[in-house]
């Protein structure tokens, strides 16, 4: 599908500005959505135009994401120098991938209280109880919270109902804070967005324009963020505050090169 008019000249203005910092959620954005959440992979296009965009001068890059930490840093092999922020903004590994071979990755700066560890625990264990009683759906544990996930189930009628019976159990735990995806229903401990995110890379980075690239209902607080001169992409259908469309990740490629070329021929 061939950008848009409108996303063509967006991307011509945002190039030209002297310094840009690139956003980019990893489920249904750079990666396709697959029952297994965890042989999630960047589409290979996306992949080589991630790397082109990493190494071009004035461009930063990050990695905007539900994922906890750990997990969006293997997944996504992030070339050096691409900023991490995972678990919907409540951890950060802003170090660009500096440290030395071998060494440990940063500490994430994400500290739960007595009480958001008492949360977090009664979350995983309402949702591992759920989980157990419906075949196909499975909990995915997280540093802040946890996530059960229902794509396994072809049902998708059988699928909404086992999301329907989490949202009750999870909306009687204090401290407890539900955010919605595709198939999957999250719970977190810790208060945070997406679009706090971005305004926390934008005041580290400083930027002249943000371009954010996401497909699912926790990105719609990065698109929220947005303003003049920036870029907000939405992958797939749904409703949103993006001011432009792609209809798929592998649709994104072609974005993230068209910017690429323009950057280039500064």
């Amino acid at each position: 599908m061939p950008l848009t008019e409108e996303l063509n000249a967006a991307l011509s203005s945002f190039a030209a500005e002297d310094r840009v910092l690139v956003c980019l959620d990893f489920d249904g954005c750079v990666a396709e959505l697959v029952a297994d959440a965890l042989q999630a992979r960047p589409v290979p296009a996306n992949a080589e135009a991630i790397q082109r965009l990493a190494g071009l001068d004035g461009v930063d890059l990050a990695y905007v994401s539900g994922r906890p930490l750990q997990t969006l840093r293997e997944l996504s092999s992030p070339p050096p120098g691409t900023l991490l922020i995972g678990s919907h903004g409540a951890e950060t590994d802003l170090t660009g991938g500096t440290g030395s071979a071998g060494s440990q990755p940063p500490d994430s700066g994400l500290n739960l209280s007595p009480a958001q560890q008492a949360a977090r625990t009664e979350v995983l264990e309402t949702l591992e109880a759920i989980a157990a009683e419906h075949d196909g759906a499975w909990v995915e544990h997280k540093p802040a919270g946890g996530a059960i996930h229902v794509r396994h189930i072809d049902d998708d009628a059988y699928a909404e109902r086992v999301l329907d019976e989490a949202r009750a159990a999870l909306a009687v735990i204090d401290g407890a804070h539900a955010k919605e995806g595709k198939k999957i229903l999250e719970a977190v401990v810790v208060t945070s967005t997406k679009g706090e995110a971005i305004q926390l890379l934008r005041e580290r980075l400083q930027p002249q324009a943000v371009f954010f690239a996401g497909d699912d209902v926790t990105d719609e607080h990065g698109f929220a963020v947005l303003g003049e001169g920036d870029i907000g992409v939405k992958v797939g259908p749904g409703e949103t505050g993006a001011r432009h469309r792609i209809p798929d990740p592998s649709s994104l490629a072609e974005v993230l090169n068209r910017l690429a070329d323009l950057r280039a021929a500064r």
